[in-house]
């Protein structure tokens, strides 16, 4: 699994909305192909980063046999 940043995060939606395909985050610059590709990796990392805060809903089951 990757680990994906908020700073990337942003970057990238900067990016996508400044319409160039080229961006710089942590060092790092990366050149997509397309905005579609750029978009894809958007929504990917989205998905991880909500993912990864979503916390499991656990329970207990219980039951009675009626003689307490």
């Amino acid at each position: 699994m990757a680990a994906w940043t908020e700073a990337e995060l942003d970057a990238l939606q900067r990016a996508y909305a400044s319409g160039t395909l080229r961006v710089s985050y942590d060092g790092k610059t990366v050149e997509y192909g397309s905005a579609e590709d750029l978009l894809r990796r958007i929504r990917t990392i989205e998905r991880q980063l909500a993912g990864a805060t979503a916390r499991p809903i656990a329970g207990y089951a219980g039951f009675s046999r009626g003689d307490c």
